[in-house]
């Protein structure tokens, strides 16, 4: 089209300049569904692609998201795209803890990235949700497995083709078939297409490989489709083969080399182009890797904010300066983070406080005024809980996904009268919290009215896979856990919640409804920092409930932005105990005040759970006497 009118919108002598737009050309994918190819179902938001255009240049890019916008999809994105527009270069991907690469990789095998070309390094891989192992003994194995079948798949193809010889033995004989026997069938059919033009049928009668695509799902030609789209399909069959026997050439090293270190290495330092691991992985490994001349092109770091400065700077210097030029290969450097989240974790307090090791080399950078993307649309939470850490961005805004008014987002959580609310914890016996250990910060009752919470949530038919617990002490997730055990450990109907855990471990996860302990009730404790505050606020898609000494916390300057929108819902647990699950009603419908039943405190709490596990008992027995009879 025409370029738009406006300064510099006109060329020399007047003449406005004409911009040419062509899409693409897609190819014809093979004939079977595994050569389709896997995009992003989810569209992006200009900022995620100003972000994605940003990782492709050279250089430094920056990319600042806050809770829900996507960080993880943009950095898998910009991984897949790093690897199709530079199939020759190699990828590093750094992450600081386990639970965020495993993240990482199972998004990547939704992309169009082939799986042999991925690895994993380090410990942590056993929790990634696939049978398919990535370290490098696995990825060694499947390259030989694979290798077995390729080679069948070559002498199917050269049965079809009426080759006696056994060229499926090695990959070298398979790529000698393709070059003598193969190519030239190829060959030969473009010519015969060629004269014959448009005549009805041409394609499929001087097609060579009919035989060989005959198991295919559906027919390769459709009887009802042009010549065009026939010879369409036959390029597209062509693309399939001449993959088969790229991707043999591949594993023909693993065929030469006879040991498993050797091919291990092979894999590490030649093969792969997708190298992950967690940067104290890199910090151990950096003097073998560089001893195995380690080369990459470009490195992606998600949750820089998390990792420490000296960190950040191992994982760029895990290979020698390229011996042609002197230079570093490293091209390209992302980092994708939050500083408004949780920092580094320094333990020693003289480190942390006068020399800043707390500081991440992302947030030093954005401090100083390095140019950065912001995303700025997020699709995790409801907008009334978004708006609890929204204050602690520039702009914020929400995605359609999160405002769709027949979406799960505008439907009301199964048994609660709000979406949100803070519960205030009054202990009975009047303890509050005890420190069994230095820094081992535990509470009782909260425990107690969390599990008891839990427990209302499982009778209301609430999955446990949807549930998370978090709090914001070590001491006190091992409470709720053993609190979780004794109370659901033996009984079926509850079960343990999807996670249990501190707000610094669960950072990068979210689930549908989060219950959130707070602890404290004689000094608010590390809560104070506001970025803790975000990353506990901000786990919740669809229901939060944060239990607390209510007037400590909204007592607390740092934290009243928040805590203000909390307290003005009343501080005493809502529920309607009529409601099951799946939801039904919507978040916006009025709701009888006769049908809403207030929890006075934990006696309370606890004496309804007990009613309503009576009442499922009795409904249980009941259907199956209904069952016997």
């Amino acid at each position: 089209g025409e370029a738009g009118e406006g300064e510099g919108g006109e060329g020399e002598g007047g003449e406005r300049p004409v911009v040419l737009v062509e899409p693409y050309e897609r190819r014809a994918a093979g004939p079977y569904p595994q050569d389709a190819l896997r995009v992003n179902p989810v569209r992006f938001t200009p900022m995620q692609v100003e972000a994605l255009r940003a990782a492709m240049s050279a250089g430094l890019s920056l990319v600042v998201g806050p809770p829900g916008t996507g960080k993880t999809d943009t950095a898998v994105q910009a991984v897949s795209n790093l690897l199709h527009a530079y199939p020759r270069q190699r990828t590093l991907v750094i992450t600081h803890s386990n639970q965020a690469l495993n993240d990482v990789f199972e998004k990547l095998l939704l992309r169009d990235v082939d799986e042999r070309h991925l690895l994993r390094l380090g410990h942590g891989e056993e929790l990634l949700a696939t049978e398919r192992d990535f370290s490098r003994r696995g990825r060694v194995n499947y390259m030989l497995g694979r290798r077995l079948e390729l080679l069948a798949r070559v002498e199917a193809l050269a049965k079809s083709l009426d080759v006696p010889a056994d060229v499926g033995y090695t990959c070298e004989t398979a790529g000698y078939f393709f070059k003598a026997t193969v190519a030239p069938r190829w060959e030969a059919f473009q010519a015969e297409a060629r004269r014959a033009g448009d005549e009805e049928g041409a394609v499929e009668r001087h097609f060579p490989f009919s035989d060989f695509f005959a198991d295919t799902p559906s027919p390769l030609f459709a009887p009802a489709a042009s010549g065009a789209a026939h010879l369409d399909a036959a390029r597209g069959a062509w693309r399939h083969v001449v993959a088969l026997f790229e991707e043999l050439e591949e594993c023909r090293a693993f065929e030469l080399l006879r040991s498993s270190y050797d091919r291990g290495n092979y894999l590490l330092t030649k093969h792969a182009k997708v190298v992950a691991m967690t940067c104290t992985h890199a910090a151990i490994k950096r003097k073998d890797l560089v001893s195995l001349a380690f080369q990459y092109d470009n490195l992606v770091m998600e949750e820089a904010a998390q990792i420490m400065e000296v960190e950040a700077f191992i994982p760029m210097v895990l290979q020698n300066p390229d011996t042609a030029t002197g230079k570093s290969r490293l091209k390209r450097v992302l980092l994708i983070g939050d500083h408004h989240q949780l920092p580094p974790v320094v333990k020693n307090l003289a480190f942390q406080k006068y020399s800043r090791l707390d500081q991440s080399l992302f947030a030093r950078l954005v401090r100083l005024g390095v140019p950065a993307t912001q995303l700025d649309f997020q699709g995790r939470a409801r907008p009334a809980i978004a708006n609890l850490y929204r204050w602690r961005y520039t702009s914020l805004g929400d995605l359609p996904g999160v405002l769709t008014p027949d979406g799960p987002h505008a439907l009301a959580v199964p048994g609660f009268r709000h979406d949100f609310q803070l519960v205030h914890v009054a202990d009975p016996q009047g303890v509050g919290e005890s420190t069994p250990l230095p820094h081992y910060v535990q509470n009782l009752a909260e425990a107690e009215f969390v599990v008891a919470t839990y427990m209302y949530m499982r009778l209301a038919g609430i999955p446990a896979s949807r549930i998370s617990i978090i709090t914001t002490y070590n001491g006190q997730r091992d409470l709720l856990s053993d609190v979780v055990d004794r109370r659901c450990g033996s009984d079926a109907r509850y079960g343990p919640p999807r996670a249990i855990a501190t707000t610094d471990k669960f950072q990068g996860q979210q689930n549908d409804y989060i219950l959130l302990s707070l602890v404290r009730t004689r000094a608010v404790g590390h809560l104070r920092d506001v970025r803790r505050l975000v990353v506990s606020l901000s786990r919740a898609r669809l229901g939060l409930y944060v239990f607390c000494d209510a007037p400590l916390f909204c007592g607390c300057t740092e934290l009243r932005p928040a805590f203000s929108q909390l307290e003005a819902r009343p501080t005493k647990l809502q529920l309607l105990t009529a409601e099951r699950a799946p939801p039904a009603r919507r978040l916006d419908a009025p709701v009888d005040d006769g049908a809403v039943t207030e929890v006075e405190d934990l006696v309370s709490m606890g004496k309804l759970v007990a009613r309503m596990h009576s009442e499922a008992e009795a409904a249980d027995a009941a259907d199956a006497g209904a069952g016997r009879a």
